[in-house]
């Protein structure tokens, strides 16, 4: 089943979206749309419905945990990977409550954060077959 072709980066820091977006199309994404906010978030996985969106907690005006709520509430399929510097249990709990499917903290190493998106992009695979909105069924969350 194919991994992830097109990604939603929503991130308010200029310097991570050209940081993801290398980091993307070393793993073979090549289309990817920005967002430096919620709003705009919303309309674009509206819009485009992405393989998969990278979504930053901290975002102004919306948090990112509220878009990823409305992001879920929208489109329940659509992976979500929540890439912050946010490390607190609690915050990762939140998300994973809310929908995220994987948690990346952004100031790993570069070959860490490759390896991690590169083992996400492949259980996003395996469990919708590729589609964002398809009708593969994601596995339940570990407890």
């Amino acid at each position: 089943m194919p991994r992830p072709v097109t990604a939603l980066i929503v991130d308010d820091e200029p310097h991570v979206h050209v940081y993801l977006r290398i980091l993307l199309n070393q793993l073979g994404i090549h289309t990817v749309w920005d967002a430096s906010e919620g709003h705009t978030a919303l309309q674009l996985a509206d819009e485009h419905k992405p393989d998969v969106v990278l979504l930053d907690i901290n975002l102004p005006q919306v948090s990112g945990l509220q878009i990823l709520e409305k992001l879920k509430a929208a489109h329940p399929k659509m992976p979500i990977i929540v890439v912050s510097v946010e490390d607190k249990l609690e915050t990762l709990v939140q998300a994973r409550e809310l929908g995220a499917d994987e948690y990346v903290l952004k100031h790993l190493p570069r070959a860490k954060l490759l390896k991690m998106f590169s083992d996400a992009f492949d259980r996003i695979a395996e469990y919708s077959g590729g589609e964002a909105d398809g009708d593969g069924e994601k596995p339940a969350a570990p407890s």
